[in-house]
């Protein structure tokens, strides 16, 4: 399986897990990464270059899923929105793009491990994740697990990883902290206000946004 790999510090639990549960005899499942940032590997995955990985909400919605996703349930530190007399979007991105407009917000867009540094550093800006809570008091779905095949072993994947308990070896923290210049205290709060079960609640964030965002124009 080739497994499209973000690497930004809000999936570390998930690439742990899933590094473990590949090398399980019991599941004794091949897997290769083609790494990239969210909007590079939604066009790899929706051009089969990948079999499996996060997909943005945005381009997923057609997609096979799983159960797992990249949920606020308020705040994420992570997506912000910074004054700006343009529109300006994040390059990497796909979902927080089109999250500002649906909030009516215009600024610059930034998102992943610089958008956590740029708020640690006290960059003025505003968390979207906490701005969409407050506006319809719902979590906020940035990505979904979605695949092509294996489908045994995502339904397998998907029940394991729900019911770990992670926790992040120290020299893994470390090599976050030095690749991303974020502390790894600040990485352990920040893993704190990522959820990944697409619950109920999370469902009806998720069809808001694509309820939402339809009415803009994007039907992906």
């Amino acid at each position: 399986m080739i497994f499209g790999k973000i690497d930004y510090l809000n999936l570390l639990p998930f690439h742990l897990f899933l590094k473990r549960f590949a090398s399980t005899t019991r599941h004794q499942m091949s897997v290769n990464y083609k790494k990239g940032v969210p909007s590079k590997i939604n066009e790899d995955f929706l051009k089969r270059r990948v079999d499996a990985a996060f997909i943005s909400s945005i381009k997923a919605r057609r997609c096979r899923q799983t159960r797992l996703g990249i949920i606020a349930k308020k705040e994420v530190k992570s997506v912000l929105l910074k004054p700006s007399a343009l529109d300006i979007k994040d390059s990497e991105s796909a979902t927080s793009n089109v999250l500002a407009r649906t909030l009516g917000l215009h600024g610059e867009v930034l998102i992943g491990d610089k958008a956590l540094k740029a708020y640690l550093e006290g960059v003025e800006a505003i968390d979207l994740a906490q701005v969409w809570h407050e506006k319809y008091q719902l979590p906020f779905v940035f990505a979904t697990l979605c695949y092509h095949n294996h489908h045994k072993h995502m339904k397998s994947l998907t029940r394991e990883f729900l019911k770990t308990q992670y926790k992040i070896p120290q020299y893994l923290l470390e090599r976050a902290s030095q690749k991303t210049g974020i502390e790894k205290k600040e990485i352990l709060s920040y893993l704190k206000l990522i959820s990944y079960e697409i619950d109920g609640k999370s469902r009806r964030g998720l069809k808001q946004f694509h309820k939402l965002s339809s009415a803009l124009g994007y039907r992906k």
